[in-house]
């Protein structure tokens, strides 16, 4: 037969984590908090699409492009040309940035294509 044999310090810390265990914790019963976040969406920043008035470019053409790349109804289309002639610049639509970008470069290689010096950029809506 052996005694066991402890120190009252090791002894009494045995006996506090232990008692820890038999009163059952969240864990050991078994419930949890579940919670649920809802993803924060952010708008994309927008781009103007911009025409500048140039005096090589005709008038036609200006309204081709705005019909054919901007979905613009012929009416619309002349507004806007005229807007450019007489400011210096018109707005053709607001888009995200790639489709703002992929209008700009189609607009210039378009421009390019037929030998007119038509100037297209886009700046921060």
């Amino acid at each position: 037969m052996s005694e066991d044999v402890t120190r009252p310090g090791r002894d009494a810390s045995i006996r506090r984590s232990q008692a820890g265990k038999t009163r059952g914790s969240d864990a050991d019963r078994g419930t949890s908090v579940i919670t649920r976040t809802k993803p924060q969406t952010k708008k994309p920043s927008l781009y103007r699409v911009l025409l500048l008035n140039d005096d090589y470019t005709p008038m036609e053409f200006v309204i081709h492009v705005l019909e054919r790349f901007f979905q613009k109804d012929r009416d619309a289309a002349t507004r806007v040309m005229l807007h450019v002639h007489n400011h210096g610049v018109g707005e053709c639509g607001v888009y995200t940035y790639e489709v703002a970008e992929t209008k700009v470069t189609q607009v210039m290689d378009f421009a390019r294509q037929h030998q007119h010096p038509l100037q297209c950029v886009m700046e921060k809506n």
